[in-house]
């Protein structure tokens, strides 16, 4: 019985016991835990503020590209066209139907050469009928002669009148004035007819036809139902190239001065040139001088208005260097050099990216780039220290 009211408190298991210090522990991981994920997301935050919020580099960027080796000697680069000195819209003086075409496009010419003929037969008749009446008139000569002689003598010896010697000799020199209008219908004719035929007026090659077989070509200008120009030639042996040249440059050129001239559609191939006319007049809506630059020789591959580029050097041009083939380049400001290694830096979605390159030799401002970029890339032009692999920039 004594057992039954026993106390069973002092059965009870205490978890506590023997493990004092655990509870401090548990807290300072805790903390730590806290104070790491602060501190990353600190990092994170400022990292996200400075992609987001601060101010992007502003930088500017120059394309890669080739150049000869005499560019470095340019003092001045424009632009223009290859333009024909000699060159002619070639028409007829008639008014007619074209019977007749002998050329086409990029067919040579000699001067004088009948390039198409209009329709002639009503000329060619009246040219018939003028030689009718001066054979007419030739065989009426004789007779009015005669007479005319006969009265002369008849008139002397006073076997006839002076009213039928005057009548004799009026109707003779009616004959002689019958026979000069003849002859120059002949000549109004033979021009008339010498119209019809259109010859090219100087050596030259046929750059375009204006009119087919057919049509009607006029003289007064062109219309809906008629052509003015039958083929339009230039004098190939005459190109020059025409640029624009601004106001406040055109004291840099001078006549004679040496160039080198670059056609768009041929940009490997240079052709030396030089200064052949300053025209001695402005554009005042431009505010440029038109400068003519001749070649001093070309090939078949310059054509009329093709564009072209060209340089206005301060030496003469050498024969060898327009043989070397042009060069990738990049500006100095463009290349940073770090640890033996050279570098350019490129720009994609508005970050930075470094590119390594190999460079070659210098030529003027330029480096040459063997290696790294491509023609064509656009790289930062001035490098920074703050411009570095990652960066934000901007393009000015």
């Amino acid at each position: 019985m004594e057992n039954k009211n026993a106390d069973l408190s002092s059965l009870k298991i205490n978890r506590n016991k023997g493990n004092g210090n655990s509870g401090s522990i548990n807290k300072t991981l805790k903390i730590i835990i806290i104070i790491a994920i602060i501190i990353a997301a600190g990092f994170g935050i400022y990292s996200i503020w400075n992609k987001v919020f601060s101010p992007a580099i502003e930088v500017s960027l120059v394309t890669v590209t080739k150049i000869s080796p005499s560019e470095s000697n340019a003092i001045l680069t424009a632009s223009g066209y290859v333009v024909a000195q000699r060159k002619a819209s070639v028409a007829s003086k008639a008014t007619g139907r074209l019977v007749y075409l002998g050329v086409v496009e990029g067919d040579a010419v000699k001067k004088g050469k009948i390039i198409a003929r209009l329709e002639d037969n009503d000329i060619r008749a009246q040219l018939k009928q003028a030689e009718a009446n001066l054979q007419l008139n030739e065989a009426s000569l004789v007779d009015a002669k005669n007479n005319y002689e006969r009265q002369k003598q008849l008139l002397k010896s006073g076997a006839t009148t002076q009213m039928q010697f005057d009548a004799a000799e009026a109707n003779y020199k009616r004959v002689l004035a019958s026979i000069e209008v003849a002859k120059a219908q002949i000549t109004s004719a033979k021009v008339a007819l010498e119209y019809t035929l259109i010859r090219a007026p100087f050596d030259g090659t046929v750059l375009t036809k204006n009119a087919d077989v057919g049509e009607i070509v006029s003289p007064l200008g062109a219309s809906s139902t008629s052509r003015a120009a039958v083929v339009t030639m230039a004098d190939m042996s005459s190109l020059q190239v025409e640029v624009d040249v601004s106001e406040s440059n055109i004291q840099r050129i001078k006549n004679g001065q040496d160039c080198e001239i670059t056609l768009d559609a041929y940009p490997d191939v240079r052709y030396p040139g030089h200064v052949d006319k300053i025209v001695p007049t402005a554009d005042r809506s431009k505010a440029t001088v038109l400068v003519k630059v001749a070649f001093k020789n070309y090939d078949s591959k310059v054509l009329p208005e093709m564009s072209a580029k060209v340089l206005f050097l301060n030496k003469k041009v050498e024969e060898k260097e327009l043989a070397e083939k042009p060069i990738l380049v990049v500006p100095f400001s463009s290349i940073r050099k770090t640890n033996g290694k050279e570098f350019v830096f490129k720009v994609k979605d508005g970050m930075v990216e470094e590119r390594e390159i190999k460079t070659g030799r210098i030529v003027g401002d330029y480096t040459e780039i063997l290696s790294g970029v491509e023609e064509g890339d656009r790289v930062i032009q001035k490098l920074t220290s703050n411009i570095k692999d990652g960066e934000r920039v901007s393009i000015k």
